[in-house]
């Protein structure tokens, strides 16, 4: 009984709050040899199951015996009667006595290891299915465990990704305020140049209808109307 008391004085407690409670390495690991050593305890009960079911095989061996010797001195003890021999028949009777009382210590040895086998076999299913139960949160508190170690590893990633990002992200927008800047400077400089360059007197007098342009056009216009006033076929531009 030494074994169960060692069992159920590891495995005591209620086995879901201990699964639940499991979330760091060093009690994972205690808990798993804890479940390694309670293993042990119940493969050694197994083997002293298996030792009184022997003794009890033993028993009922020593039961059957006795029952044919105490046979057979009856029947020796009904022989002496017969032939009147009662002092012999009394002698032998004695033996039977002995041999009943030996029958009785057996059967009593036989029932006590009955007794214990059933009780040890309760036993050993009922650790087997703790063992099991544990086992089960054993496994629930290690897939946890590895959750939360995949979550941590995650956070810490995403926190050292998002500080680069964020580094990147503010690099991207001074990359786009500078070509910002840039375009701005470039239309400051064209409306300066049109306010203060040589475009703006340019377009004064192309506005005023001088210049080579305006020229240009007076001259077109004018070869136009004469074309336009000449007998016949248009003259050529090319021959006048």
């Amino acid at each position: 009984m030494a074994v169960f008391s060692k069992i159920l004085t590891m495995l005591r407690g209620d086995v879901r709050s201990i699964g639940q409670s499991i979330i760091d390495n060093n009690a994972t690991g205690i808990y798993e040899q804890e479940l390694v050593e309670a293993k042990a305890h119940v493969a050694t009960a197994k083997q002293d199951l298996t030792a009184v079911m022997a003794k009890q095989m033993q028993a009922e061996r020593e039961i059957g015996r006795l029952r044919g010797e105490m046979r057979r001195f009856e029947d020796m003890a009904l022989m002496a009667l017969q032939k009147k021999e009662d002092a012999l028949a009394e002698e032998v009777a004695g033996k039977v006595a002995d041999i009943e009382l030996a029958l009785g210590e057996q059967g009593a040895a036989r029932d006590e290891f009955a007794a214990h086998i059933a009780r040890l076999k309760d036993m050993i299913r009922n650790a087997e299915a703790t063992l099991r139960e544990h086992e089960r949160q054993l496994a629930m508190a290690k897939t946890t465990e590895s959750v939360y170690k995949a979550t941590a590893t995650i956070s810490q990633s995403m926190g050292a990704n998002g500080s680069k990002l964020m580094s990147a992200k503010e690099s991207l927008e001074r990359i786009k305020q500078r070509h910002q800047d840039m375009a701005d400077r470039m239309q400051a400089a064209e409306v300066l140049d049109g306010e203060f360059g040589n475009k703006t007197l340019e377009n004064k007098l192309k506005a005023a209808g001088i210049g080579a342009e305006a020229d240009r056009k007076a001259q077109v216009m004018a070869r136009l109307q004469a074309r336009l006033q000449a007998p016949g076929l248009p003259n050529d531009p090319g021959q006048s």
